[in-house]
């Protein structure tokens, strides 16, 4: 069996722990210092994942916006873009979103009893992969190892993070922390209530920890928790 990728959660927060705020407009956290970095790490990476939830609201093409890194990828024998990866339970995508129709290959997760309603949506737009009556975390991480992706890179959104944390799948954890407060109780958060490994006195290893610009990048191992 091949191996499950290496995988990092990536997300850009305010210093009380929310995503975006409730607003119709995208709450800009990041720099473009931030923004740069984080291209740098999409073209470090075999394939990005997000949810349709992010896809729908954000509507992100989720590409390595450098000519440089792209070439970089290329003369490495890499295509010049990661796959792109989505995971849907209802099956509710929108083929005229961005994330169809930039870089290469697509691949959407889903559920058996959503399989139908994607391909006629999506119309050959991208791969499609059920992973049984529910989603199933495990064989999406197995399939993205079957087919030659070594690192993942997963930037939302705060569900499919905490699905991730608490069935102790992250290898890695990259957070970007602007100096903002949102304060909203409806606004989406990097994550949610669940039952993590180590409940709460674990403490997972620092990484990394340094300023870019006027946010601070912290880098942890959650695999690497200490009581």
């Amino acid at each position: 069996m091949a191996m499950r990728p290496y995988v990092i959660l990536s997300a850009a927060m305010s210093v009380d722990g929310f995503l975006d705020d409730t607003s119709p407009e995208r709450l800009l956290l990041s720099n473009a210092d931030d923004f740069d970095r984080v291209d740098e790490v999409r073209a470090s990476v075999d394939a990005i994942l997000i949810g349709a939830t992010t896809m729908r609201k954000d509507n992100p093409r989720l590409l390595v916006n450098s000519q440089e890194r792209r070439a970089k990828r290329v003369a490495e024998g890499k295509s010049a873009y990661p796959l792109k990866v989505t995971v849907t339970g209802s099956g509710d995508l929108d083929a005229d979103l961005k994330f169809w129709h930039h870089g290469d290959q697509k691949l959407v997760f889903t559920v058996d009893a959503a399989v139908d309603k994607v391909h006629t949506t999506l119309d050959g737009l991208a791969d499609v992969v059920s992973t049984g009556p529910k989603l199933d975390w495990g064989l999406v991480l197995d399939e993205l190892g079957r087919r030659g992706v070594g690192r993942l890179m997963v930037e939302g959104g705060g569900t499919i993070h905490t699905q991730l944390m608490a069935q102790d799948l992250a290898d890695e954890v990259h957070l970007a922390i602007a100096p903002l407060l949102v304060g909203q109780a409806n606004a989406p958060k990097f994550l949610g209530p669940a039952a993590y490994p180590g409940g709460s006195t674990a403490r997972m290893k620092l990484l990394e920890a340094h300023p870019v610009g006027d946010v601070v990048l912290l880098r942890y191992a959650p695999k690497e928790r200490t009581a």
